[in-house]
């Protein structure tokens, strides 16, 4: 399995360590045939304007676009939730556009009101999941074909998943942790 960390900015570090645990093929991707041959692709969390700009800069909007609506298998944290999102309600960069999500950019405020909590996530199990969240956005609204997988305990969405698109408004990759990237890999196999 070949799995593509989109390695413009951000923790992308973080998640090939993850998959590298995860015994899996970790390759980071900055150019638009760093995108061939994959079986997934994650975008790191990160400054999604940045990330937007840089994506642009080398072309890679409308091929990810492509290869997700190709069926291949997107995980997006944080900046890589927003960028997923087909509307974005507070910034004029161009997202991929591929999820039926409208999001909310550093919707918990600041840098300084960053926080950690414990996520009930069914689809990982019993066990809480450690919530990381960094000037993190916020699912304001989710198409009926969108399985929200985690809420705050406010009823606040901050996970879902889209056919093979998944989504978090934390950072799993900041963890020790390994279940939110195990889940990607099932829907990666085709066992999610």
């Amino acid at each position: 399995m070949r799995i593509g960390v989109l390695a413009s900015q951000g923790a992308f570090a973080e998640h090939i360590a993850i998959l590298r645990q995860l015994e899996v093929e970790a390759l980071p991707v900055r150019l638009l045939q760093g995108l061939r041959g994959l079986d997934g692709l994650i975008i790191p969390g990160g400054e999604s304007t940045s990330i937007s700009r840089l994506m642009l800069a080398y072309n890679l909007v409308t091929e990810i676009r492509e290869l997700a609506k190709n069926g291949l298998p997107i995980f997006g944290t944080c900046a890589g939730m927003i960028l997923l999102a087909n509307k974005i309600s507070d910034l004029d960069a161009e997202p991929i556009g591929v999820m039926d999500i409208t999001v909310r950019r550093n919707a918990f405020g600041r840098q300084t009101d960053s926080f950690e909590t414990e996520l009930k996530i069914p689809v990982l199990g019993e066990k809480p999941f450690p919530g990381i969240f960094i000037r993190a956005p916020l699912i304001e609204q989710a198409g009926s074909e969108v399985e929200i997988l985690a809420r705050l305990a406010n009823g606040t969405d901050v996970a879902a998943k889209q056919g093979k698109l998944l989504a978090c408004a934390f950072h799993p990759e900041l963890t020790n942790d390994l279940r939110f990237h195990q889940y990607f890999l099932d829907i990666v196999s085709g066992r999610q």
